[in-house]
């Protein structure tokens, strides 16, 4: 693991993200992080550089297994091993926390195998902005989506995260009434590429998408 970096003046001001890159991807039958995806670029380093395009710092856990895909992250990411992976995604959590700062702004979490453009974090930004709720989500259509933006003041909570306890989801539920649901039109914000077929769709729809641009 990488020292803790430190922050001149105004880190509290600033914005991180957890990219959670660890898991074994037993039902995709290949490392996600190292997917083929947009521009020209595996699926760790699109998700690093969007992040970066929005302002936000990223950190991203991997595992003792896919910890060469560190060339994937560029400058201004910082990263993590996770070499207790195998004890499950509250673990990477918990790994990626001890990257942050004594003071920061807000904290987004999200997995590798959930894409975003950058616009989707800007937009999470700027209405965590304007409200400054607990906890930011996307939404499409009255479904809730990903990532979450969390408030530096849930930190306290989410270092005490554990998989008995459900992790992320007992703060989520026990804050759930108070979350600021920010509206999307597309349903970029609910991918989640857990299999090879969803992984085909999602990238056939890229393809398309390229063709008729042309």
């Amino acid at each position: 693991m990488r020292d803790r970096p430190t922050n001149p003046g105004n880190d509290h001001n600033r914005h991180f993200a957890l990219i959670l890159a660890a898991g074994l991807s037993t039902r995709m039958g290949t490392c996600k992080a190292t997917l083929p995806w947009r521009n020209n670029q595996t699926l760790l380093r699109y998700q690093v550089e969007q992040f970066l395009l929005a302002n936000i710092t990223p950190i991203v856990v991997l595992g003792s297994h896919n910890a060469h895909c560190q060339k994937d992250c560029p400058d201004g990411s910082q990263v993590a091993i996770n070499f207790n992976s195998n004890q499950g995604k509250t673990s990477s959590i918990l790994t990626g926390l001890d990257l942050l700062p004594t003071s920061f702004c807000t904290l987004t979490i999200s997995a590798v195998d959930q894409p975003r453009s950058a616009n989707v974090y800007q937009t999470l930004l700027q209405a965590y902005k304007k409200k400054k709720s607990l906890i930011t989500a996307p939404c499409y259509q009255d479904k809730l989506g990903h990532p979450l933006l969390f408030s530096y003041s849930l930190l306290p909570q989410i270092k005490q995260i554990s998989e008995s306890t459900l992790g992320l989801r007992k703060i989520v539920k026990k804050r759930y009434a108070a979350i600021n649901k920010v509206n999307f039109d597309t349903l970029e914000v609910l991918i989640d590429i857990n299999y090879k077929n969803i992984y085909q769709l999602e990238t056939s729809k890229i393809q398309s998408e390229i063709i008729n641009s042309k």
